[in-house]
């Protein structure tokens, strides 16, 4: 049966009038658009306990304590003004009066568009609340970006996905696929990115965040997902952020497991080459997901997220950071990794993936135009591609840079990257690294 999509003023009327429903807004960067739509629908006494928006800094340090990182639109912040809020409701509320009641605190922080356009428009959006009256909290929060190119349209987003988020607690919180699907109801396409979602508590018990963020790829709220080696879903901007970074391509539904021997050369390559200190090095094993992105199937159902999510858990006990993604060529890899602003990237591939990008033959028109954007998108942000070799079993040639089939037309281009050092082999290989590649 499908889902009936209620407006925002409906979600927020439907809120209001449920009598056991109760809380506080905190909202902090794009006006009080969240409790604004709760107060023009009506009966919101019935669910605003407060509202506040702490603007200046001095203010937002004394109520929610020092920022040390200086950056207050984080999930640090985040998470402080929920537990400040929440721990107030459970503090001063009490009596016969709430004794029905489920509380919760809603809070976002955020920056749009600035008066220049020159900033990156990105906010953290989360509820921490009760279950039922009484019980332990539970806690959603999710950062997203702001993709419209004007305030006002950004600050519509924010107070509708808002609304969303606060209805998706207490009426989805035993779905997690429609929970995450509403999020995105009453907003135009193309209007927000949800790229890092988590939820806690005894509502979620049997949920896995990982699990949770590859939903958000497969619906098209973002590219990717990362996860630290304790498998905790974390933005990439601050993980990777002025990081010398080295990622493994890895297929789902590949049998084995990375060649880590390989990974181990390509690594100490790129230290050699990019004059990386150990210290700010960060090894990412990626986990691709477009060869089952590209079946033509839309229906996430028919995806093992399940056995993907395996696979990511596993990639995550070997101790690195793991990337889920659906970004089926290299260049969409780098584009993605230029948002986060680190200072080099190294990418450890199989060269058989080359091959098939300097081969016109597997392209259509226009081919020279797409091999030149793709160079383009890979190369111009210090990106460095480092190809382990194949064994073609069919000629039991180990296949490298030196003899990989090249088609006349992209050969100057590829030499040209050869030659300055953009496209380099993985050096001192074994033969049985060769055979288990």
């Amino acid at each position: 049966m499908e889902r009936e999509i209620l407006d925002t003023k409906r979600k927020a009327l439907k809120i209001n009038l449920n009598p056991k429903i109760y809380g506080t807004f905190a909202e902090i960067g794009a006006g009080q658009e969240v409790a604004r739509n709760f107060f023009t629908a009506g009966a919101a006494s019935g669910t605003v306990a407060k509202t506040m928006s702490a603007y200046d800094m001095t203010f937002s340090d004394a109520i929610y304590g020092v920022e040390e990182s200086g950056r207050y639109v984080s999930q640090s912040r985040l998470l402080k003004m929920l537990g400040h809020e929440f721990g107030l409701l459970n503090e001063r509320l009490n009596g016969v009066k709430y004794d029905d009641r489920t509380f919760f605190a809603f809070a976002d922080t955020v920056t749009t568009l600035n008066y220049n356009k020159s900033n990156d428009p990105h906010g953290w959006i989360g509820i921490r609340f009760q279950s039922e009256p009484g019980g332990e909290p539970n806690e959603i929060f999710f950062h997203v970006r702001l993709l419209d190119t004007d305030a006002a349209l950004q600050q519509n987003v924010l107070g509708i996905i808002g609304v969303n988020l606060v209805y998706a607690a207490f009426y989805y919180n035993n779905d997690p696929k429609t929970m995450i699907e509403s999020l995105a109801d009453n907003l135009t396409v193309g209007s927000v990115e949800i790229d890092l979602i988590s939820v806690s508590g005894p509502a979620f018990g049997k949920i896995n965040n990982i699990l949770l963020n590859l939903y958000l790829i497969v619906k098209d709220f973002s590219d990717a997902a990362i996860f630290d080696s304790l498998g905790n879903p974390c933005l990439p901007k601050d993980l990777l952020y002025k990081k010398d970074i080295m990622i493994l391509r890895t297929k789902y539904a590949q049998k084995s497991n990375p060649n880590f021997s390989m990974l181990n050369k390509a690594v100490d390559q790129f230290v050699r080459s990019e004059s990386v200190s150990k210290e700010n090095l960060s090894v990412l094993i990626e986990v691709l997901l477009s060869n089952v992105l590209s079946a033509g199937d839309d229906e996430p159902e028919s995806f093992d997220l399940e056995a993907v999510a395996k696979r990511a858990e596993d990639m995550c006990k070997t101790g690195n950071l793991v990337m889920v993604s659906n970004f089926a060529r290299h260049n969409k890899l780098a584009k993605y990794l230029d948002r986060c602003k680190p200072k080099s990237v190294g990418i450890s591939t199989n060269i058989n993936n080359l091959k098939f990008v300097f081969n016109s033959s597997n392209f259509g028109e226009n081919y020279s135009s797409q091999l030149l954007s793709y160079v383009s998108d890979m190369f111009s942000k210090n990106v460095r591609l480092f190809a382990y070799p194949f064994l073609d079993k069919k000629t039991n040639t180990v296949i490298t840079s030196a003899n990989m089939p090249v088609t006349p037309d992209a050969k100057p281009l590829f030499d040209f990257l050869i030659l300055n050092g953009y496209i380099a082999d993985i050096r001192d290989y074994s033969e049985g690294d060769v055979k288990t590649v």
